[in-house]
């Protein structure tokens, strides 16, 4: 570090010491104001009550929670650097800080793989996922299932906090110089879990092209001696009216063995247009947020490797540092980009907090609320 008593030394570190904690207090304010304020409209708006928006909110307070333990630590040691004044924290103070860092880390990989799979099971298997996995418990055993899977690859004792020169070094995932096995098995099954859920979305948009295939139509002509038309040149809605509950007549010979549905099941339908590009939509908002966290992890894990498997001085320090600071941004990321790519959850941001938006989107907004009314 240059002396302050040279000309222009202790300026410029001045400057780049204010720029620096300027930059961390931002990313703070935005990940605690993004995620808190996000939290407070799946809380408060009756209708974001589901488990897909249940997922999001552990996702949104685990950021936040991860920003304010891990932000703060890392001003403090950028000051201490700076200033000169006294040795970093601890090797306790260090293994805790690195410990929170993988634990949430950990539990965002591992939450957006089960997200990643109830999003395919919601597209492909509706009816199962409606009647089985659409309620609060499955949102909680899957929340409850990714703390401990990350409970689980953070606890074991290969991390190391670093404590070195790098002031940066106490919220990353350091590991051990010496390329130990844990090390790299952390690593690689960091890899597995985000491969394993951009895998998931690579299934079900494969699921979707299919679906999406035109075929040439084949007028067969159906068979109908009471109304019932089944056979080849069936369309199958008589089928489905009459499974639905309203049909009437003898039970057409396809359908023998199966009840229709009573007054009580409507629930249990096929997937309409509408569901579909609902689901559609939450499909594109996660698989949006699983790849801004492998662009944003992605550097470090690649300088991890590096660390681990040739030697630690291999990586330059400004990457390690950009890399470091790209990990600090996705705290606070996922509510911008859950609001740019879900319009429903910015329709209930102008219902619940009206005082946010201008007074044009306000007149634009009147003539729909009064639709939704009837006038």
């Amino acid at each position: 570090m240059a002396n302050a008593s040279e000309p222009g030394g202790g300026g410029g570190e001045a400057a780049a010491l204010g720029l620096k904690l300027a930059t961390l207090s931002l990313l703070l304010c935005v990940s605690l104001a993004g995620n808190v304020l996000f939290a407070l409209l799946i809380v408060r708006e009756r209708s974001l009550h589901r488990a897909p928006y249940y997922l999001l909110l552990d996702l949104c307070l685990a950021d936040g929670l991860r920003a304010l333990a891990c932000l703060p630590a890392v001003m403090l040691a950028a000051r201490r650097a700076a200033a000169a004044a006294g040795a970093p924290p601890g090797a306790l103070g260090c293994k805790l800080l690195a410990f929170l860092a993988a634990l949430f880390c950990f539990h965002a990989a591992f939450l957006l793989l089960g997200v990643g799979v109830t999003r395919y099971l919601a597209i492909a298997h509706h009816r199962f996922y409606a009647e089985r996995l659409a309620g609060w418990p499955c949102a909680a055993m899957l929340v409850c299932a990714a703390w401990a899977l990350a409970l689980a690859a953070a606890f074991p004792p290969v991390l190391d906090g670093g404590g070195g020169d790098d002031e940066d070094a106490p919220c990353a995932l350091e590991q051990r110089p010496d390329g130990a096995p844990g090390a790299l098995g952390f690593l690689l099954l960091l890899a597995v879990v985000v491969g394993a859920t951009h895998l998931v979305y690579l299934r079900l948009l494969f699921f979707i092209h299919d679906r999406r295939k035109m075929r040439p139509a084949r007028l067969v002509p159906a068979v109908s001696h009471d109304w019932t038309f089944h056979g080849p040149g069936a369309t199958g809605q008589a089928a489905a009216n009459w499974t639905a509950g309203f049909g009437r007549g003898p039970t057409p010979p396809a359908l023998v063995g199966i009840r229709p549905a009573g007054p009580g099941r409507g629930a249990r339908r096929l997937l309409v247009l509408e569901e579909f590009k609902t689901e559609k939509r939450l499909c594109k908002m996660f698989y949006a947020v699983t790849l801004l966290f492998l662009l944003l992890w992605g550097p470090y894990v690649v300088a991890s490797y590096l660390r681990v498997l040739v030697r630690p001085g291999a990586v330059p320090q400004a990457y390690l540092t950009a890399s470091v600071w790209l990990t600090f941004a996705q705290a606070g990321i996922n509510p911008v980009v859950c609001f740019l790519f879900n319009r429903e959850l910015r329709d209930c941001f102008r219902a619940q907090f009206p005082c946010c938006q201008s007074p044009q989107t306000t007149q634009a907004s009147l003539p729909c609320d009064l639709k939704g009314i009837g006038l």
